[in-house]
């Protein structure tokens, strides 16, 4: 048997936290045509119940993150500058989503929401060119 050790757990935290960070945005936005048919306020009761474990995901993805780079020390200059995209994208992901859980007018909340899953999924796509 491997022996277990923090590398793996932080890559496993890190991981878990991205699927429910990206993962549920995906998963909600394809849910939220079907939910607006329901009930009054279904739409933003499961908005609410995704935040109550999205915001704990994203401070994992953010606390990791921190971890990442400190484990991986120096990596040259092409590394940091694709990180600091990285860093751009996850703060527009972050304050997008913020917004969005804020807004009150339908088009806001489509920009927002919009803007954080592209972001997301952005900021996942550039932390899987950055392990490689």
């Amino acid at each position: 048997m491997k022996t277990l050790d923090w590398e793996t757990v932080r890559l496993f935290l890190h991981v878990l936290a991205a699927t429910v960070w990206v993962g549920g945005q995906i998963t909600l936005a394809a849910l939220v045509p079907a939910l607006r048919g329901t009930a009054e306020g279904v739409t933003k009761a499961a908005a609410q119940a995704f935040n109550r474990i999205a915001w704990p995901a994203f401070g994992v993805l953010v606390l990791t993150g921190i971890w990442n780079v400190f484990a991986l020390g120096d990596q040259g200059a092409a590394f940091e500058h694709t990180l600091t995209l990285k860093y751009v994208l996850v703060v527009i992901s972050g304050v997008t989503a913020y917004a969005h859980q804020r807004a009150t007018s339908t088009a806001r909340l489509a920009v927002y929401g919009a803007l954080t899953g592209a972001s997301a999924l952005a900021a996942l796509f550039v932390g899987v060119w950055l392990a490689q």
